[in-house]
């Protein structure tokens, strides 16, 4: 999630490639990662021509006023880099986690760390006047998910592999530091995604005890 409409920002500590590992399982063909990311590209355009965004990005002043915010802020990005990223991102994570849960449950975990984003976002600034877009919050919790459900994905942070896991860890780090440095990137609905992400995974291991952690096999 990003807090206004810069012309760019950079995802570089996203991983660029995610690789199998263990045994093979069997998959369903995803759909809704493709709805997701042809929605919001289409609304990106759309406001390009249309400057709509006023009226559907999240700004905590005015949430009491346009509470439908909290959740169509998700599908508007603030530049094409931040649309690219967060695009590239969901279209890796997503197609994956997708096809191995339950069509609930991914759409769950998707608008739920999405309006838990912007809920951090107005507790952190609750007179924040700046708006806020992006998919950023749904899409780390779609991350965290699979760091619980699947730990032994590997990811690349730039060329160096490690299980998502590490990665996870890695990116809360970078999230809970990032809290402490002026930018204009809302670091509380990035945390609070993951924090979703990680409760409903776990929440789903219970629940599943097959899916054990990669060194429980």
């Amino acid at each position: 999630m990003i807090r206004h409409m810069p012309e760019r920002e950079f995802f570089f500590y996203q991983p660029s490639v995610v690789v199998r590992r263990g045994r093979r399982r069997r998959t369903k063909k995803p759909r809704w990662t493709f709805i997701f990311i042809a929605l919001c590209t289409f609304i990106f355009f759309l406001n390009l021509i249309y400057p709509i965004w006023p009226v559907f990005a999240f700004t905590p002043a005015k949430i009491l006023e346009r509470p439908w915010t909290f959740i169509t802020s998700i599908f508007f990005h603030a530049g094409i880099e931040h649309l690219f990223f967060n695009m590239f991102a969901l279209f890796i994570f997503g197609l994956y986690l997708e096809s191995r849960v339950s069509t609930k449950q991914f759409l769950a975990i998707f608008f739920i760390a999405g309006f838990l984003g912007n809920v951090a976002y107005w507790i952190a600034e609750p007179y924040g006047v700046i708006p806020a877009v992006g998919a950023s919050g749904g899409i780390y919790g779609i991350m965290a998910m699979l760091a619980v459900l699947y730990p032994g994905l590997v990811v690349y942070i730039g060329f160096a592999p490690m299980p998502i896991i590490f990665a996870a860890a890695l990116w809360f780090l970078l999230e809970f530091t990032g809290l402490f440095v002026p930018s204009n990137i809302a670091h509380s609905a990035h945390l609070a995604g993951l924090i979703a992400g990680v409760a409903y995974g776990l929440y789903i291991r219970i629940q599943k005890k097959k899916l054990v952690f990669f060194w429980e096999k």
